[in-house]
């Protein structure tokens, strides 16, 4: 099985990052917190995969 390439791995961060921005938005707007909460947490594993797929381009 092959792994994913450093820019799905860019490509899907970003997708994670946005969405979790507007799920962030949302539960500030709602004035639900675990909405918000759960938006942070989209972000973070966002930049991690971001991060994961430059990794790869540093190493290839």
């Amino acid at each position: 099985m092959v792994g994913k390439s450093s820019g799905q791995d860019k490509d899907e961060g970003a997708m994670d990052r946005a969405k979790g921005k507007m799920k962030e938005a949302g539960g500030a707007l709602t004035g639900d917190k675990s909405k918000k909460s759960e938006g942070r947490s989209d972000q973070r594993r966002g930049r991690a995969k971001e991060k994961k797929g430059n990794l790869k381009d540093l190493l290839s």
